[in-house]
C-alpha cells in the first residue's frame, strides 16, 4: 500500500546540513516507563542526528485531566526531564523546554480556538474515550475539549515539517494539518501560508505488555518503571501474566501468546530466544525462570539509563531546562510575529 504524503517512515541517518525540523514532546503525569522509552524516547534520542529536534515537557496539558490537583507537577516535570537526558537526550544536540514557560503557546492556542469548529473537537477519539475511561474525574472541561487545539499550537509554533509518532498516534496530526489549512485559508502574508502543514514521521512503537498483558500504561498501574531497581523490576515481572495454557508447570507453553514472550521478542538476544521457544513449548523451563531471563534483559537497558540519571541534579537539570525554554522561545517569537501580521493585530 502506497504510504500517503503526509507520512514519512523514520529513514536512516543523513549527514545534510539543511535538517528537517521535527517537534514532540510528553506530559509530566508520573515516572516515565519502558513503554515510554520504547514508544517515544529510544526514536527521539536517534533522530538527533538526522534532524532539527525540539522536544519538550507539556505541563499544561498535564492540567487538562489533573486540574484538580497540581501539587505534583512541578516535581513530575523535573523528574520527566531526567528521564529525557538520561535515556540519551542532548541539549547540545536538541532543544529540550517547558510548554508554559512560553506565553506564545496559548495565544496561538487562543487564535485557533476562534477559527476551529466544535466538532473537529468532538469527533477527536481519545475525546469520548478518556471520558469513558477515566470515570473518576470530572472531564467536561473547556481545557480538555480543546486540548488538541493547545496541541495543535504546540506543534505548528516551531513550524516543524515532520511529527514523530507511532502508527497508532498518526491520526492525532491530522486535526493539527487541518487547522493549519484552515488558518491558511483566512490569514496569509501577502500570498505566503504562514503555518506550512506538518507531516506524520512513523517511527518504530512496539506494542509493550504491561505486567497484567494489557498495553502498558500508567492508568492501568501495570508499569516497569525506568527508575526501577533491579529487585522491583525482578518482583513486578514474577507476577506478570503468562500463557494462560500453562496451568501446571509440567504444561507446555506458546511464547507467542504469552505477553512475556513479547518481552522476550522486544529486548532478548537470538540466543535466549531459542531457549525459551524450545524451553517453554517442550515445558522445559519454569515460567519463574523464563521471566528471570527477560528481566537480565531489561536490566542491559536500564542499568545504563539509572546511572546516567543518577549523575544528574535537580540544578543541572533546571539549567538545561531555562536555556533549552530561551532557545524555544526565539523561534516562538519568530512565528507569532508573523501570526500577529496574518492576523493583522497591532
Amino acid at each position: 500500500m502506497r504510504t500517503p504524503e503526509s507520512i514519512r517512515t523514520m529513514p536512516e541517518a543523513t549527514t545534510s546540513p539543511l535538517r528537517p525540523r521535527v517537534l514532540s514532546g510528553m506530559r509530566p503525569t508520573g515516572m516515565l516507563h519502558l513503554g515510554n522509552y520504547m514508544g517515544a524516547l529510544h526514536n527521539w534520542v536517534k533522530l538527533q542526528d538526522q534532524y532539527e529536534c525540539y522536544f519538550f515537557i507539556a505541563d499544561w496539558h498535564a492540567l487538562t485531566t489533573d486540574y484538580a490537583d497540581t501539587s505534583n507537577v512541578a516535581a513530575a516535570t523535573l523528574e520527566v526531564m531526567k528521564d529525557y537526558l538520561a535515556a540519551g537526550l542532548d541539549p547540545a544536540k536538541s532543544v529540550l523546554f517547558l510548554q508554559s514557560k512560553l506565553p506564545e503557546h496559548a495565544e496561538l492556542f487562543l487564535l485557533f480556538a476562534m477559527i476551529t469548529p466544535l466538532g473537529w473537537l468532538e469527533r477527536v477519539p481519545t475525546y469520548k474515550e478518556q471520558q469513558e475511561n477515566l470515570t473518576g474525574k470530572d472531564l467536561s472541561t473547556y481545557g480538555f475539549l480543546g486540548y488538541p487545539l493547545l496541541q495543535a499550537a504546540d506543534i505548528l509554533i516551531y513550524q516543524p515539517q515532520f511529527v514523530p509518532v507511532g502508527q497508532d498516534q498518526a491520526a492525532h496530526v491530522e486535526l493539527t494539518r487541518e487547522v493549519a489549512r484552515r488558518f491558511n485559508q483566512f490569514y496569509k502574508l501577502g500570498e505566503r501560508e504562514v503555518l506550512p502543514e506538518p507531516k506524520v514521521l512513523l517511527t518504530p512503537s512496539p506494542k509493550l505488555p504491561g505486567t497484567d498483558g494489557r498495553k502498558m500504561s500508567k492508568s492501568y498501574g501495570n508499569t516497569i518503571e525506568l527508575t526501577d531497581p533491579e529487585p522491583v523490576v525482578r518482583q513486578k515481572l514474577k507476577t506478570m501474566v503468562t500463557d494462560p495454557a500453562r496451568v501446571r508447570r509440567s504444561d507446555p507453553g506458546d511464547p507467542d501468546k504469552c505477553p512475556v514472550g513479547d518481552l522476550h521478542k522486544l529486548f532478548s538476544t537470538p540466543e535466549t530466544m531459542a531457549k525459551v521457544y524450545e524451553g517453554c513449548r517442550s515445558a522445559g523451563i519454569g515460567c519463574i525462570e523464563c521471566k528471570g531471563w527477560v528481566a537480565d534483559a531489561l536490566m542491559q537497558i536500564l542499568n545504563p539509563i539509572q546511572e546516567r540519571r543518577a549523575a544528574l541534579t535537580d540544578a543541572g537539570v533546571k539549567e538545561i531546562l531555562e536555556d533549552g525554554t530561551r532557545r524555544a522561545h526565539a523561534r516562538a517569537q519568530q512565528t507569532m510575529a508573523e501570526v500577529r501580521s496574518a492576523v493583522k493585530l497591532i
